[in-house]
């Protein structure tokens, strides 16, 4: 019977070397999965905030001055009656532009401003800077078999209308009701932990102003007004003949005057991560709609855009 012997200690060393080269092959591959897998779920999440911002934004665009059955521009002298302001009562600029209409020049139902001040509605405080605000008037699109206590309502027919609060209807013959409402947005700075987080927030008319925060991530929000400056029956009235920024724009513009109607508006969303990631540096420029901001940072952005045509703006009466 023949002496059997173990392994040398040259055999020894060449396993482990072995074993240690195919143990660094699959400790790549594995560091490198769940580096992509970061990676990839972090855009995705940018993604996902990106578009549903997008589709806040616009579908309040789609439905901005939309006012029940009226066929017509909303102004005080067509209301029966209007409240008084609600509480904490977000102004913009203008003369007449409150949650509801005054006696007195163009009521306004959209509106914007590049953020230059943090307080720059009164009603608000902690908006981010260079980011814009947005606002909107408008009723809800669905109507309603009864009205109660928690909101404002719009009744309507084809001729006229009026805007209450409370449980009993106003009379007005062959009308509706609809939910009134002020809608408002904007990104603050929220701090979450030890990070500070990029928050869009809404401002949702209740009984009063009322704000909180709908998606996390979103760094700045942008507007450009597609302005329509032809003159009735003429060639090229109905078609956008420019974009303009909110600080561009002039109080003619926004009051739908002198052949100066808003027929759409280009919304720009950067979405940002909430978490900065030390291995990835950031030095992209991003182009918000002529207007360019450069990072130097560890976060991960993606910059989405979208233009929204504004059906009730480009019509007489609907």
């Amino acid at each position: 019977m023949k002496n059997q012997y173990g392994y040398t200690l040259v055999e020894i060393f060449i396993s482990l070397a072995v074993g240690l080269a195919l143990f660094a092959g699959v400790l790549s591959v594995f560091v490198g999965m769940k580096t992509t897998t970061h990676e990839t779920a972090t855009y995705g999440e940018l993604q996902e905030n990106g578009r549903f911002a997008l589709s806040v934004l616009s579908d309040d665009l789609l439905r901005q001055n939309f006012w029940g059955d009226y066929t017509g521009t909303l102004d005080r002298s067509m209301l029966n009656n209007a409240p008084n302001a609600p509480g904490d009562e977000c102004v913009g600029e203008g003369l007449n532009n409150g949650t509801f209409p005054k006696a007195l020049g163009h009521f306004r139902t959209l509106w914007g401003k590049t953020v230059t001040n943090q307080s720059l509605m009164v009603c608000i405080d902690d908006a981010k800077l260079t980011s814009d605000i947005i606002q909107f008037k408008r009723a809800i699109s669905f109507p309603l078999a009864a009205s109660s206590d928690d909101n404002y309502y719009i009744v309507s027919n084809l001729n006229e209308a009026e805007i209450f609060t409370g449980a009993d209807i106003p009379l007005i013959t062959n009308s509706q009701v609809w939910e009134y409402q002020h809608h408002i947005y904007y990104v603050r700075e929220e701090a979450q932990g030890n990070n500070t987080v990029p928050v869009l927030i809404q401002g949702r008319l209740t009984k009063k102003m009322t704000f909180s925060p709908i998606i996390d991530g979103i760094e700045m929000i942008r507007f450009m007004y597609g302005i329509d400056t032809d003159l009735p029956d003429t060639s090229g009235y109905g078609v956008v003949d420019a974009f303009l920024s909110a600080d561009d724009m002039t109080s003619v513009q926004w009051d739908n005057g002198s052949n100066n109607r808003i027929l759409a508006v280009r919304i720009y969303v950067l979405t940002r991560s909430i978490l900065p990631d030390n291995k990835y540096t950031n030095n992209n420029t991003y182009n918000l709609g002529g207007l360019p901001f450069t990072f130097n940072d560890n976060y991960r952005r993606l910059l989405f855009n979208s233009t929204v045509t504004l059906y009730n703006s480009g019509v007489d009466s609907w």
